[in-house]
């Protein structure tokens, strides 16, 4: 097997040298010829590597039909590539996009390649540097046929499931692939959010050391309801000291999020599909007022009332709160992402296949986590025993949990938005009636926008002057 890999960034170089790891001959071409030396220099050795220092030689270098993944920046940099690569390429060539294109792009490109007679891959890849090395999750989606011509490779690339798969499939046609890793992106930042937010309240209210954080995540990991990727590494972080302060490393971090997009775009999708994902729109706008200096200036001087009554449960008993209140606000933070997938493959055809995506997200990727078992029955053929186990996670004491650690957050100043707008989703799906009728009714008063009745069909307008 052959693959030509374009682009020797960290995720690039390390899917380039995933390949040459399972016996695949691995052609590496980048823009700038000392990344391309460099790579040579450190990683000759792990395999059969060819470089090149101009795109016509990689594509020499390469047997028919050829395979080419390309691992730069989304965006502009994706279709100057694309212009000078198909110049060289031949009909039946295969081209993948593994970086995080906009789907709609991708489906653009998809047609441009088609007339030039190039088949063209949009794969979401997940894992990051660890992942794309060792095997990371793979969502591609294009043309049936081209996929099965790739599949055996990128199946020797991909994490295992641990249910003896491997975590790649054929996600669906067109630009599905790019949206379900843009989705799984958006699921990404909302449990990034909440378990800063959950981090907040024991280091805030609870008073944790760096010590105590780290101890408590990694007990946390070790529970079935909470075990995951991003659980796992938070415990590690606050192990971590800074060379120069002799501190936590963490403590030393500017209160700055920054991001690429791609959270941005999963909220974009939403209202376009019309899906509400509160936790990753918190998510987002969490990052953008973070970033925001002169706003964060101006509001220090607003005035800032607190009125506490309620105590503080100690510090154990806070922890079993927010234990609970995790695992609420990730299961919830799941859902939205599967409704917005759902919503956009019913509306595109795509038929995307939901217990397939939650089983290759089990492994390799950022979001990987034992919950996602309980999502691959409840889509899947377990359904109802799916069911029965979702709903019975969202009940009972967890869920007063959740609700004492928001009020316990929002009464003592502490923003949680990722955990109140995950309990405000399940108490709004839960209400027979919701309060939006009076903003009908405004909408029409104002504009005749219209009407529909509780006792009728139909469209009205009220006489309301």
């Amino acid at each position: 097997m052959q693959l030509g890999v374009i682009g020797l960034g960290t995720m690039g170089a390390n899917l380039a040298r995933n390949a040459a790891s399972r016996g695949i001959a691995v052609s590496v071409f980048n823009r700038t010829r000392e990344k391309t030396d460099a790579f040579i220099a450190s990683h000759a050795g792990e395999g059969k590597f060819t470089p090149s220092i101009t795109i016509a030689e990689f594509v020499k270098s390469l047997k028919r039909t050829r395979v080419v993944l390309l691992m730069v920046q989304a965006g502009s940099a994706v279709d100057a590539v694309l212009k000078e690569l198909t110049e060289h390429l031949d009909d039946g060539d295969i081209i993948i996009d593994g970086g995080n294109s906009l789907y709609r792009d991708t489906e653009r490109r998809i047609t441009e390649m088609e007339e030039k007679g190039i088949r063209f891959i949009g794969m979401g890849v997940s894992g990051g540097e660890e992942g794309a090395l060792k095997g990371p999750s793979m969502m591609p989606g294009g043309e049936q046929k081209a996929l099965r011509e790739v599949l055996p490779m990128l199946q020797s690339m991909a994490a295992d499931d641990g249910l003896g798969g491997k975590c790649v499939t054929h996600v669906g046609p067109a630009g599905a692939g790019h949206f379900v890793k843009m989705v799984h992106n958006g699921i990404e930042y909302a449990v990034m959010q909440l378990i800063a937010e959950i981090y907040d309240v024991l280091k805030t209210i609870g008073g944790y050391t760096d010590q105590q954080l780290s101890e408590t995540f990694e007990a946390w990991n070790t529970l079935p309801e909470l075990q995951s990727f991003l659980v796992e590494i938070t415990g590690k972080i606050f192990q971590a000291k800074d060379q120069a302060s002799g501190k936590a490393l963490v403590d030393m971090i500017r209160d700055k999020g920054g991001q690429k997009g791609t959270g941005k775009w999963t909220v974009a999708a939403a209202m376009e599909y019309g899906v509400p994902v509160p936790a990753i729109t918190a998510a987002v706008e969490a990052r953008i007022l973070s970033s925001s200096t002169m706003l964060r200036a101006e509001g220090k001087k607003f005035p800032h009332v607190i009125d506490i009554h309620d105590p503080l449960p100690r510090p154990m008993k806070l922890r079993s709160l927010c234990a609970a209140t995790l695992e609420l606000g990730v299961l919830l933070a799941y859902h939205q992402g599967f409704a917005l997938i759902k919503a956009a493959s019913d509306a595109e055809g795509w038929k995307i296949d939901l217990a397939e995506t939650a089983r290759i997200w089990r492994g390799g990727c950022i979001i990987r986590s034992h919950a996602l078992g309980t999502f691959q029955d409840l889509y899947g053929e377990k359904s109802a025993s799916g069911r029965d186990a979702f709903l019975h996670r969202l009940g009972g004491e967890r869920q007063l949990d959740l609700r004492r650690i928001v009020n316990i957050g929002v009464s003592r100043a502490l923003p949680v938005p990722a955990l109140a707008g995950s309990l405000m989703y399940m108490d709004a799906l839960h209400r027979e009636w919701l309060p939006q009728s009076l903003v009908v009714a405004q909408r029409d008063f104002f504009g005749a926008h219209g009407f529909e009745r509780t006792d009728k069909e139909g469209v009205f307008h009220g006489e309301w002057k």
